[in-house]
């Protein structure tokens, strides 16, 4: 079984920092690339950042390069997306996801349609 599962969101003032967890299944998180993605209103759903479970290697997308940084930890069955010196353009529905490594490996990790399964998403809002 695969699933996934976020939390951690909430209202933070720019230049302040959060905190995402995805909850993951043993499944997903040891089979899985496991990715973070953000839609803002009135935007496509983009990819933020990504993590393989075949050996760790990460993904950020150039506008949260050097901010967020994505981990995870497999006693806890979690994935983290910590988030520093964040701006208001950083506000929207965060998502957790999870994709087949070699579909991961084909289309691109930050790709949303690599993806199969989703979590419901939890809101993130930067104040300026």
């Amino acid at each position: 079984q695969v699933h996934v599962a976020e939390s951690g969101g909430g209202l933070v003032p720019s230049g302040d920092s959060l905190r995402l967890s995805c909850a993951a299944s043993e499944v997903a998180l040891n089979y899985y690339t496991i990715g973070w993605f953000r839609q803002a209103p009135g935007k496509e759903r983009e990819g933020v950042s990504c993590i393989s479970s075949r050996d760790g290697s990460t993904s950020y997308a150039d506008s949260v390069k050097g901010r967020f940084t994505i981990s995870r930890d497999i006693a806890k069955k979690t994935v983290y997306l910590q988030m520093n010196s964040l701006k208001p353009e950083d506000t929207a529905v965060y998502y957790c996801a999870a994709a087949e490594e070699v579909t991961a490996q084909a289309v691109g990790g930050l790709r949303r349609h690599a993806y199969d399964y989703w979590g419901q998403g939890t809101q993130v809002t930067v104040s300026s």
